[in-house]
């Protein structure tokens, strides 16, 4: 038999987990071939690009969709433990679980529904009228959502000096404080899961930004933002960057709107599109040239 579609693997990942334990994600990819009776053959079958196999993307798509659904939380990378509304759903005795079921989860609509034309259209799926380009940019865009997730996830499982030398590394990626060992002298100073210092706005150093980073979980409120604009005002400085793992209020958002010095905000989200955007932590695994025709070509003198 061919390696079963993927949402074929829900119902049984679901089952691994409702033991409560902690299970790794070859202990899934084991159980649900074991389900199926896959042969070596079929369980080494190769994608299109040849950088995974056919059964393995599957198995990691159906966490991450489970993930994105609060049915499964992921105490470390790699692993994986099922919440209460996992044990809710499993509860529920379905036969088969798919995309649709998974429809009743605010958070899993958000993550699968496309941003075509800026409108929220739903499951690509389920879109009708879809053209191909739409389909294509759709998996585009869930594999870099995918990817963009694993990537904060993976910051916030290093070290805070691991995370100061992303912030220099993504500074200078994007453009700002000269060289990688002149942004390293200039920031540096460690203080609270975060750091603080002062970085060129170019090579010649004609301007400076300030910079601040916080490593937290939660919300940056405003208050925390007023204190930062505080710090700017004290150094005299124009410009300043604030980026942390978490998110910032509504309220933080709308302060940075009404003041002077410029402030611009980097949340978690941000910081992980940044990365993916400057490759930073990221490398190119496969790229699809898309081709029209050249309707001039065949135009006969």
């Amino acid at each position: 038999m061919a390696v079963p579609d993927f949402q074929s693997f829900f119902k049984p990942l679901l089952d691994l987990a409702v033991d409560g334990k902690v299970h790794s994600i070859q202990e899934a990819r084991e159980y649900i071939a074991s389900q199926f009776k896959l042969s070596e053959e079929e369980m080494n079958e190769m994608l299109p690009s040849g950088t995974q196999t056919r059964f393995d993307n599957r198995v990691a798509w159906t966490k991450s969709y489970f993930v994105q659904a609060k049915l499964l939380k992921s105490p470390k990378r790699g692993y994986f433990e099922i919440t209460d509304r996992g044990r809710e759903l499993h509860a529920q005795g379905h036969e088969r679980i798919d995309k649709k079921i998974l429809s009743q989860y605010s958070e899993f609509v958000e993550f699968t529904t496309p941003k075509l034309g800026g409108s929220a259209s739903g499951d690509i799926d389920t879109v009708e009228g879809a053209t191909p380009e739409e389909v294509l940019e759709q998996a585009y865009l869930n594999i870099r959502n995918d990817l963009a997730i694993s990537i904060l996830e993976k910051i916030k499982e290093n070290s805070p000096k691991f995370f100061e030398n992303l912030v220099v590394d993504l500074m200078v990626a994007i453009g700002y404080g000269g060289s990688r060992s002149d942004a390293g002298k200039s920031v540096g100073q460690s203080g609270d899961e975060g750091i603080d210092g002062i970085i060129k706005e170019d090579r010649l150093g004609l301007d400076v930004i300030y910079l601040q980073a916080k490593r937290w979980e939660g919300t940056v409120g405003r208050p925390e933002i007023q204190k930062f604009v505080g710090a700017l005002h004290g150094k005299r400085a124009k410009k300043g960057v604030f980026i942390t793992t978490g998110q910032f209020s509504k309220e933080a958002h709308e302060y940075v709107q009404t003041i002077d010095p410029k402030v611009i905000l980097i949340d978690g989200r941000n910081l992980a599109e940044y990365m993916i955007d400057f490759s930073l932590g990221t490398a190119t695994f496969a790229s699809y040239e898309i081709k029209r025709m050249d309707t001039d070509y065949f135009v006969e003198e």
